[in-house]
C-alpha cells in the first residue's frame, strides 16, 4: 500500500505572475479581403434590389476559410446619437422615439446602435458619449465633461472600434505597448486637406479627380498613433483602465482611447482621418432606379453609383444623375455609406497593403500559482509499495547489496501524487529526472499549478 502524507497549511503558498507576449498585426492581414470576414446580417427594405451589409467585420491573421486562421480584431464604426453628423442629417422623429433619416443615408440607427453598445459596456450608460480630449481639458476624476464637440471636438462622435480578441488581448493590452499606423487621407486626394496635420488648408491646390477612391489604398501621409504616457497618467473608468491614443509627432493631440481590460481601442476619425477630404465612388443606396443606378443627390448626401468622368467643378455622370460634387469623407461618406462599406474603404486605404507592422502592442496574462510543498524527511518514503520492491523471499531488491550490518533501502522518487480527504487521486507531477531518495536525506518536492 503506498504511503501518504498530510499536506498542512505552512505547505502551500500562492504567488501572482505575469507573461507578456508581442503581438504584431500586418498591414495585408487588415487590407486583404480573404482575411476579413464578413457576416451580412442587415438587409434593407422597401425599393430597389436592397442593400446587404455586416455590422462589424472581424480581421484574420491568414484566409480565414482555413482550419488554422486566429481572428485577430474586430472592426465596426458608430455615431454619436446627439453628435452633429447625426443631428444634421436627421429629419425627425416618430412617435414610437425613433429616429428617421433621409432615403440618401444607410444604416444610421445602426450606427447609432454600435456606438451604444460600446459605451454602455465601457461608460456604463448607452447614452453617455467617448472624449478624446486635450491635456488641460481632461477631467483628472474621469468624468469625461468636456464640453468641446463637432467632429474636431474633444467628443468622439465618429468613432473607429477596434475589438482585439482574447486569444491576442489576453487579460489585458500591457500599456504604453500600443501602437497604430494609418493613413490620414485616402488616394487621389482632391480636397483642401493637409495630410500631416488633419486640417483643411486653403493653400493646399485642389487636384483634379479622375476617378473613385474609396477603395485605392493610400501611399504617403501615413501617421503613427500610441498610448504615449499612459502608464503615469493611470485612468480609471467604469470599464477599467483606459489610456489616451495620442498622434506620436504631436503628443498633445489626443485622437482616440484605449481601453486596457477590455482590449478595445478608439478611434476618433474626425481626428485620424481627413474629414474634409474630397471622396468619390460608388455607394448602394435604396432607390427605385435600375439594380446598377443608386444616386445620391442632396447637398449633405454625395455619391452616386458611377464615379466621376470629369473634375470636380464638371462631373459627369452615366444615365443622367447627378450627386454630391464636393462630398467628404465626413459626413457624406459615413452617412451614405453602409458599414460594410465604410469598414472596407478604412481597412485597404488607412491601412496599406504591405508586408509591414500595421499595429502592435503587448499583451498581459495574469499567472495566479499554487506552490504546494511535498515534503519527505530522512525516515519518509524510502519504501516502496511496487511488489517489485522485494523478492519472493520478502527480502529488499537493490542495487547495492550491503554489508554486515544490512541493506538499507533506498527509493527514486519519479512521481508526486495530489489526493483528496477520500484519497481520490486530483493531480500527479512528475519530475523531470528520478531522485534517489534514503534514509540520509530530507526531498522536497515543490509543484506549482498555474491556473
Amino acid at each position: 500500500m503506498a504511503n501518504f502524507k498530510t499536506i498542512g497549511a505552512d505547505d502551500i503558498q500562492t504567488s501572482t505572475s505575469v507573461l507578456s507576449q508581442l503581438v504584431d498585426v500586418i498591414q495585408e492581414d487588415v487590407s486583404g479581403s480573404s482575411t476579413r470576414r464578413k457576416y451580412q446580417v442587415f438587409v434593407t427594405g422597401g425599393l430597389g434590389p436592397g442593400v446587404t451589409s455586416s455590422l462589424y467585420q472581424t480581421v484574420y491573421d491568414q484566409d480565414f476559410s482555413l482550419q488554422t486562421s486566429n481572428p485577430v480584431f474586430d472592426m465596426t464604426v458608430g455615431l454619436f446619437q446627439s453628435g452633429s453628423t447625426v443631428i444634421d442629417c436627421k429629419t425627425g422623429t416618430d412617435v414610437n422615439g425613433k429616429m428617421l433619416f433621409p432615403s440618401q443615408s444607410l444604416m444610421m440607427r445602426e450606427k447609432i446602435s454600435n456606438y451604444k453598445q460600446f459605451a454602455q459596456v465601457l461608460l456604463g450608460d448607452s447614452e453617455a458619449a467617448f472624449y478624446s480630449p486635450g491635456i488641460n481639458t481632461y477631467d483628472s476624476a474621469a468624468s469625461y465633461t468636456a464640453e468641446a464637440t463637432g467632429s474636431a471636438g474633444d467628443r468622439i462622435e465618429e468613432a473607429l472600434f477596434v475589438n482585439f480578441k482574447r486569444l491576442f488581448a489576453r487579460d489585458e493590452i500591457r500599456k504604453e505597448t500600443f501602437a497604430v499606423k494609418m493613413f490620414a487621407s485616402a488616394a487621389l486626394d482632391g480636397s483642401e486637406c493637409d495630410v500631416q496635420n488633419g486640417i483643411v488648408d486653403p493653400n493646399v491646390t485642389l487636384n483634379t479627380m479622375t476617378g473613385s477612391n474609396i477603395g485605392i489604398p493610400s501611399t504617403s501621409g501615413s501617421k503613427i498613433y500610441a498610448d504615449v504616457g499612459a502608464s503615469a497618467t493611470q485612468l480609471k473608468y467604469y470599464g477599467g483602465d483606459v489610456g489616451f491614443i495620442k498622434d506620436t509627432s504631436n503628443t498633445s493631440k489626443i485622437v482616440g482611447l484605449m481601453w486596457y481590460d477590455h482590449g478595445i481601442g478608439i478611434f476618433d476619425m474626425g481626428k485620424v482621418f481627413c474629414i474634409d477630404q474630397h471622396v468619390s465612388g460608388a455607394v448602394k443606396a435604396v432607390t427605385n432606379a435600375e439594380p446598377d443606378v443608386f444616386p445620391v443627390g442632396t447637398t449633405l448626401l454625395g455619391f452616386g453609383d458611377h464615379p466621376f468622368t470629369g473634375d470636380q467643378t464638371a462631373p459627369t455622370f452615366s444615365r443622367g444623375f447627378s450627386s454630391n460634387v464636393s462630398a467628404s469623407f465626413i459626413p457624406d461618406f459615413v452617412v451614405s455609406a453602409s458599414v460594410d462599406k465604410i469598414i472596407d474603404h478604412i481597412a485597404s486605404t488607412r491601412f496599406g497593403t504591405g508586408s509591414f507592422t500595421a499595429s502592435t502592442f503587448q499583451n498581459v496574462t495574469n499567472i495566479n500559482s499554487t506552490l504546494i510543498f511535498c515534503r519527505a524527511t530522512a525516515d519518509e518514503f524510502n519504501y516502496s509499495s511496487n511488489p517489485t520492491f522485494r523478492n519472493s523471499s520478502g527480502e529488499l531488491v537493490v542495487i547495492d547489496p550491503g554489508d554486515d550490518t544490512g541493506q538499507r533501502a533506498f527509493t527514486f522518487v519519479t512521481t508526486v501524487g495530489l489526493y483528496n480527504s477520500n484519497n481520490e487521486l486530483l493531480g500527479v507531477a512528475k519530475l523531470s529526472r528520478p531522485v534517489e531518495k534514503n534514509d540520509e536525506k530530507d526531498l522536497t518536492v515543490r509543484v506549482r499549478l498555474d491556473f
